[in-house]
C-alpha cells in the first residue's frame, strides 16, 4: 500500500512536471506566434549567407558588384548590419522577386526568401513591436491649398490669395511633404502681399465709399474741355481713377456723343483696371448726349489680387480708336469724326448695402465699446483669441505682448478707425509669422533622436484637420484640445470630420495626387489619332473618378469599391464617349455599368488617358501605374542607355510582340515582366479610354500571367485577381499612400509595423473608408513622434 502511494505520488509528480513542461512549451510557442517574424532569431552565417552565395554572389559577390551592390565586402558584422541602404534594396528586390532575375532558372524558394527578409527586418532594421519607432516629421510650411483653406477659415474670406504663389514641389507623389516644401525670396514677397490683401478684405479701416459716384467733365482727364465735355479730336482717351470698395457687380455709365463722319460710327472701348471690357458704337451727335452702360463684375479673388493693393483704386478709361477726317466732304458736318465724353458714373456694388461689414470684422469688433482707457486691454483679448487659432496652439503672454507693438502703431496713426487699423496691422504680422506659415509641434527633447513621446492634443488637432480638411482645426477641435479630451473622443471627431463638406479636400488633394487625377487637364493626346479631346471631355473624365472616390468616402464603402464598382458617374458627353446610351444632360448621374466591359476606376477614361502615350496606348505606363498606385510595388528606374520602345527599329510586329522582344534584353526583363502583363490587360481600351476589339489590324490579346503565377485572359479576370489574391497588396498600398499623405513624409522601413496595424484594422472593419482613416489616425506614427535629431539610418 505504501509502495503504491509512493508510485502514485511519483506518477503525479511526473505528470505535473510533464504538464509544466508542456505549458512552458506552449507559452513559448504562443509568444513566438504573437511576435511573428520579429522574435525569430535567424543566423546570418548559417541560414542567410548560404542562400546569398547560391543565388546572388554571381553578380553581387566574389569580387563582382553589379549595380554597385556587393554582398560580401563588409569588414565586420557590425558594418554589415549598419548598411541600411543596401539591405533596403535587397529587401525590396527579394520581396518583389525582381532578384534574382525572373529568367534565371535557379531561384530561391519562398521559404528562403522569407528567411532573408526576416533576418533583414529583425537584425538590420531591428523592428520591435514593443518599442516602435514613430519616425520624425520635418517642420513644414503650409502648401498653397492649405494656405488658401486656412486663410478662408481663419479670416472668413472667400478668395484664394495663394493662387499667384510659386508651385509647390512634390515628394513621394504629394505636395505636402515637409522635406521638399522650401521657401524662396519670391514666396516671402507673396506672403507679405497676401497678408495685406487678406486683412484688407477682412477688416474695414475706412468709411465705405458712396454708392453712386459721378465724375463730371471737369473731374475727367484727357482730351480737351469743350462745352461741358471732354472732346477727343483724334485718337486718345478720357480717364478717371475710381475707388472700388469690394468685389461685386457695378454699373459703369458713360455719357457720350460724337461728330459723325465716314462710313461707321465713333468707336469707344471701355477699360477698367487695364482690362478691355466692351466697345461701344457712339451713333448720336454731341447735342444729343446718350448714356452707355456696362455691368462690371469683379469677383472677390480678382478684387483681392488686383485691386486691394491700390486700396481699391482703379483706372476707368474710355478711348477713341477710329478717328476720321475728310475735309472735301460736301456736308461740313460729315468731315470730321470726334468723340465727346461729358461724364463717367459708377454705381455699386449692386444688391448690397455699403454699410455691410466683412464677416471677420463683425465677429471681431461687434459689441465692443472701445475707449482710450480700455482699448489696449480689448486688443489683447482679440489678439489672444486670434493667435491661438492662427498658431494652432496655446500662445504665451510674451507673444501677445510682441504683437501689441503693432496695435500701438495703428492707434498712434489716429483717425476714426485707429483701433481697427492697429488690429489689422497686428493680424498682418501674424499671417507672416513662421508660427502661422509652418506646422510646428512642441517637442520636449527636440534634439534627441531617441526621445519618443506622444504629441499633445493641439498638435493632434492640427494633424487631424490638415489630414482630412487641408485646413486648420475648427472650434470643436480646438475646444477638445484645450480641455484635453480629443483623444477620448477621437473616433467620433474623425467621423464628424469625414461628413463635413471640407472633407472634399481628401478627394481634391489626396485622391487627386494618389491617382494622379490632377494630370488629366494637362494630357494632350494626338488629335490626328483620336480627334480633339476637348476640355469638357477631359474635365468630365476627371470628375467621374473624383465622384466615385467621394461616393466611397461619403457612403463609407469598402475601399475595394474603387476597383470593383459596377456603376459610375456619367454625363451625356462622357457616356457617349464610352458608347453608353440613355444618359442625358450635362449633370452627372449614377449609372449602372451592367452590360458594359467597364468596372471600377481602372476602366475610367481619366486613368486610361494619363497612362497612355500621345499616339498610342502604353502597357508599360499602365502597368507601372498599377504597380505604384494599386499594388504598392513601384519598379526600379530603367537602366541608363536602354532604347525606348518606339525608338528601337529592331523591334517588329504589333505592340505586344514588340514588348516581348524588348523583354529579351537582360537589363529590362525583370521589371517588364512585372509591368507589361498588367498594362496589356487593358489593351482593349485605347489611348483615351474608348473600347476597341482590334489594334494594328489584328484582334487584341489582353491575356497575361503575373510573376506570382496568376493567369488571366481579360481585364475583368485580372481585376478579380486584384480583389482576391492581390487584395491585401491593394489594402497595404492604400494604407501606405494615406499614411504618407497624413504624415507629410515618406514611409520608411520602421513604419512596417504601423502599416500592418492599419491593414489589420481595415480588414477587421469590412475595409470601410472610415476604417482606413481611423487606422491611420490611431497609428503610432500619427500619434507619436521622436526628436528632430537624426538617427544613423535617417
Amino acid at each position: 500500500m505504501k509502495m503504491d502511494l509512493i508510485n502514485y505520488r511519483k506518477k503525479r509528480i511526473c505528470s505535473l512536471d510533464s504538464l509544466l513542461s508542456f505549458l512552458g512549451i506552449l507559452i513559448v510557442l504562443l509568444f513566438s506566434a504573437c511576435n511573428g517574424a520579429f522574435s525569430q532569431s535567424v543566423s546570418y552565417e548559417k541560414e542567410v549567407l548560404p542562400i546569398l552565395e547560391e543565388h546572388c554572389f554571381d553578380c553581387h559577390g566574389d569580387g563582382t558588384a553589379k549595380g554597385d551592390i556587393s554582398l560580401d565586402s563588409w569588414k565586420s558584422s557590425r558594418e554589415r548590419i549598419s548598411d541600411i541602404e543596401t539591405w533596403k534594396d535587397v529587401l525590396k528586390n527579394v520581396s518583389l522577386k525582381l532578384m534574382p532575375p525572373p529568367k534565371r532558372k535557379s531561384q530561391p524558394s519562398d521559404q528562403e526568401r522569407k528567411i532573408i527578409t526576416n533576418w533583414i527586418e529583425s537584425e538590420v532594421f531591428r523592428l520591435d513591436p514593443d518599442n516602435p519607432d514613430p519616425g520624425r516629421v520635418t517642420i513644414r510650411r503650409l502648401n498653397k491649398q492649405e494656405y488658401n483653406n486656412t486663410v478662408r477659415d481663419l479670416m472668413m474670406v472667400d478668395f484664394e490669395p495663394a493662387k499667384d504663389f510659386p508651385p509647390d514641389d512634390t515628394g513621394y507623389g504629394f505636395d505636402n511633404i515637409g522635406d521638399v516644401l522650401s521657401i524662396s525670396p519670391v514666396l516671402l514677397e507673396k506672403y507679405l502681399k497676401a497678408a495685406q490683401q487678406v486683412t484688407s478684405a477682412a477688416i474695414r479701416t475706412s468709411d465705405p465709399p458712396e454708392k453712386i459716384k459721378k465724375y463730371e467733365a471737369n473731374k475727367l482727364k484727357g482730351g480737351e474741355p469743350r462745352g461741358g465735355a471732354r472732346i477727343l479730336p483724334t485718337k486718345g482717351s478720357v480717364t478717371v481713377r475710381h475707388k472700388f470698395s469690394q468685389g461685386g457687380e457695378y454699373i459703369v455709365k458713360i455719357r457720350a456723343g460724337a461728330d459723325q463722319a465716314g462710313n461707321e460710327p465713333a468707336k469707344m472701348p471701355l477699360y477698367v483696371g487695364g482690362k478691355k471690357r466692351l466697345t461701344f458704337e457712339v451713333k448720336n451727335r454731341p447735342d444729343k448726349m446718350q448714356v452707355y452702360e456696362y455691368r462690371l463684375r469683379i469677383d472677390e479673388e480678382e478684387f483681392a489680387r488686383k485691386y486691394e493693393l491700390d486700396d481699391g483704386i482703379q483706372l476707368i478709361e474710355t478711348k477713341f480708336i477710329n478717328d476720321f477726317y475728310d475735309p472735301k466732304n460736301k456736308d461740313p458736318r460729315r468731315r470730321d469724326r470726334n468723340l465727346y465724353v461729358s461724364s463717367i458714373e459708377v454705381e455699386g456694388p449692386l444688391g448690397e448695402s455699403n454699410d455691410k461689414l466683412p464677416d471677420f470684422h463683425q465677429k471681431t469688433f461687434s459689441g465692443l465699446e472701445i475707449s482710450p482707457e480700455n482699448r489696449l486691454k480689448e486688443a489683447k483679448k482679440i489678439l489672444w483669441q486670434f493667435t491661438n487659432r492662427a498658431y494652432r496652439r496655446k500662445v504665451p503672454e510674451s507673444e501677445i505682448e510682441r504683437l501689441m507693438r503693432f496695435v500701438r502703431i495703428g492707434i498712434e496713426e489716429g483717425g476714426d478707425y485707429a483701433f481697427e487699423n492697429g488690429i489689422k496691422i497686428a493680424c498682418q504680422a501674424v499671417l507672416t509669422s513662421p508660427f502661422f506659415l509652418f506646422r510646428g509641434e512642441v517637442q520636449p527633447d527636440p534634439d534627441d533622436p531617441d526621445a519618443t513621446y506622444r504629441i499633445d492634443e493641439y498638435a493632434l488637432a492640427s494633424r487631424l484637420s490638415y489630414f482630412i480638411w487641408s485646413s486648420m482645426p475648427d472650434d470643436e477641435l480646438f475646444l477638445h484640445a484645450t480641455q484635453s479630451t480629443l483623444r477620448k473622443n477621437l473616433k467620433s471627431q474623425v467621423l464628424r470630420m469625414l461628413k463635413d463638406p471640407k472633407a472634399k479636400a481628401l478627394t481634391n488633394n489626396f485622391a487627386g495626387q494618389w491617382l494622379q487625377l490632377r494630370d488629366v487637364p494637362t494630357v494632350d493626346p494626338d488629335p490626328k489619332t483620336y480627334g480633339k479631346l476637348d476640355f469638357h471631355l477631359k474635365s468630365s473624365m476627371q470628375r467621374e473618378t473624383q465622384m466615385l472616390f467621394e461616393h466611397v468616402l461619403k457612403e463609407d464603402l469598402p475601399i475595394t469599391e474603387l476597383i470593383s464598382a459596377e456603376y459610375s458617374f456619367l454625363n451625356k458627353r462622357l457616356a457617349r464617349h464610352y458608347g453608353i446610351e440613355g444618359v442625358k444632360g450635362n449633370g452627372f448621374q449614377k449609372i449602372s455599368l451592367e452590360g458594359t466591359r467597364r468596372r471600377g476606376m481602372l476602366t475610367h477614361g481619366s486613368i486610361l488617358t494619363i497612362t497612355s502615350n500621345p499616339t498610342r496606348t502604353s502597357p508599360v505606363k499602365r502597368g507601372k501605374w498599377i504597380l505604384e498606385n494599386i499594388l504598392g510595388t513601384p519598379p526600379p528606374d530603367p537602366p541608363p542607355g536602354v532604347d525606348e520602345l518606339d525608338g528601337n527599329k529592331k523591334l517588329k510586329g504589333n505592340l505586344r510582340q514588340r514588348l516581348e522582344q524588348h523583354r529579351q534584353d537582360p537589363n529590362c526583363s525583370s521589371c517588364h515582366a512585372l509591368m507589361d502583363p498588367l498594362g496589356l490587360a487593358y489593351e482593349n481600351f485605347n489611348g483615351i479610354g474608348e473600347w476597341r476589339e482590334n489594334d494594328e489590324g489584328a484582334p487584341i490579346d489582353a491575356s497575361g500571367k503575373l510573376v506570382s503565377g496568376e493567369s488571366f485572359k481579360t481585364h475583368e479576370e485580372f481585376q478579380k485577381i486584384l480583389l482576391t489574391a492581390k487584395r491585401d497588396d491593394f489594402l497595404k498600398c492604400a494604407s501606405e499612400m494615406m499614411l504618407t499623405y497624413a504624415l507629410g513624409r515618406g514611409t520608411e522601413f520602421y513604419d512596417k509595423l504601423a502599416l500592418q496595424y492599419i491593414v489589420k484594422s481595415l480588414k477587421s472593419n469590412d475595409m470601410k473608408f472610415s476604417a482606413l482613416v481611423l487606422g491611420v489616425v490611431n497609428s503610432v506614427p500619427f500619434q507619436y513622434r521622436r526628436g528632430d535629431g537624426r538617427r544613423i539610418y535617417d
